[in-house]
């Protein structure tokens, strides 16, 4: 593999970095357990600059909200909150109920699909207000049927509310129960609750690496979606236009000044047209100072001598986008195996994945996708198995299962066994 660009910065964080933010989002969390509302309010007052009186958003303040949105912004988050509800509706017809199910005479197993019963969304508020991680949070939660979606969001520095067109898509959405909290200060208080917020069950959504690392303390106390990292994607390019792949680099450029975007391409002048472009694009933005900070300190461009070369590139990065701009991409997907969403051919651009398309744009990152995807309407239902075994089924597993249980020196557990086939 030849390198054509490599990284400026090669560690995004150091040991002292990471126990530094483990140690003070410790401390937040110790906080708010200790004093509930009030800690998360002072810490609202110490990065925001707020200065509300109550953590909880009141309706009256939501409806405002979806009053004051621009009509087609309105009409365009109704748009993708359809083409995720119709993909979630999907996902979760194809987790079928499994009803006693023989597996051996007088042996029936079964598993039921049942959703969490509380679930904590969390929407960043940062640089940009974030409406398209409302609609991918609470849409699949509403469609497994959870009965309560709380919702947790940062008011914006130097005012008391957070941004109106997050409120107001929450209220499209269905969500009422909101809370004006931002950041670890967030996560504390769903994990944990306060006298504001019960507790939830799951806490899902994007965050800064206080936020990933608070999720990260509070699992076990409450599910998670995943520990997630920087926005990521890699570009594979046998072909393709030189401007689209620019701007998909520098759509996931913009969003951090540690977000990566990667290219391998078995066409050095592939290569070297979109270098210029994104050179060019980066002259024109607004967004410009971050992106250009991710490009040169996180992007990469390689050179592969073949395809064979990209995809275990690709294996290894597992990143959390994945597009395939090849000549036969049905010949190389199933060699493909960690990625958080795979964008195949020119037109599936990475970026209708984060707004409308319907797939979800939470996803793995940091290499988590060699072991879990990404968010989605299973995250929110757990598959809940049951048994039901009859007397004469009871013999055989009666016999089979206390010489396991001698063998591992359990004796109630033998006995166990043993009682149902003496009293048979």
């Amino acid at each position: 593999m030849k390198v054509l660009k490599s990284p400026r910065v090669k560690d995004r964080a150091s040991s002292s970095d990471l126990y530094g933010v483990s140690h003070e989002v410790r401390r937040i969390i110790d906080w708010v357990v200790l004093h509930g509302d009030r800690a998360v309010l002072e810490g609202s007052r110490l990065h925001d600059r707020s200065s509300r009186d109550s953590i909880l958003v009141p309706v009256e303040e939501l409806q405002r909200a979806h009053r004051s949105m621009d009509p087609e912004l309105l009409e365009a988050v109704r748009y993708a909150a359809s083409n995720v509800e119709t993909f979630a509706q999907r996902q979760k017809g194809a987790l079928m109920p499994l009803e006693d199910s023989e597996v051996r005479d007088g042996v029936y197993l079964g598993h039921r699909v049942v959703p969490v019963d509380s679930c904590g969304i969390y929407i960043p508020g940062g640089s940009y207000p974030l409406i398209s991680t409302a609609v991918m949070l609470a849409v699949p939660a509403r469609v497994a049927g959870v009965g309560r979606i709380c919702a947790c969001t940062p008011v914006r520095r130097g005012t008391n509310s957070p941004d109106p067109s997050v409120l107001g898509t929450l209220y499209e959405l269905g969500v009422t129960e909101v809370y004006a909290a931002g950041g670890a200060y967030a996560v504390a208080a769903m994990a944990h609750g306060t006298e504001s917020i019960p507790p939830v069950d799951v806490i899902v959504g994007p965050g800064n690496k206080y936020v990933t690392e608070a999720k990260r303390q509070c699992f076990g106390k409450v599910g998670i979606d995943f520990v997630a990292g920087p926005s990521e994607v890699l570009i594979i390019a046998q072909e393709g236009d030189p401007d689209f792949i620019a701007w998909d680099l520098l759509a996931q450029a913009e969003h951090d000044p540690d977000a990566k975007g990667v290219l391998v391409t078995t066409s050095p002048a592939l290569a070297r047209q979109v270098m210029d472009r994104v050179e060019t694009i980066l002259g024109e933005i607004v967004t410009s100072p971050v992106a250009r900070s991710s490009w040169e300190d996180h992007g990469e461009v390689l050179a592969a001598e073949g395809m064979d070369e990209a995809v275990e590139f690709s294996n290894r990065m597992a990143p959390e986008h994945l597009e395939l701009m090849v000549q036969d991409p049905d010949r190389w997907i199933p060699r493909l195996r960690n990625y958080g969403a795979l964008f195949i051919g020119e037109h599936s651009a990475e970026v209708f994945g984060d707004y409308a398309s319907g797939s979800n744009h939470t996803l793995p990152t940091a290499g988590a996708s060699r072991y879990t995807g990404g968010l989605w309407v299973g995250t929110f239902l757990k598959v809940l198995t049951s048994q039901r075994v009859t007397r004469e089924g009871a013999r055989e597993l009666a016999r089979v299962s206390a010489l396991l249980a001698q063998a591992e020196g359990l004796m109630a557990h033998r006995g166990a066994a043993l009682a149902r086939s003496r009293k048979g």
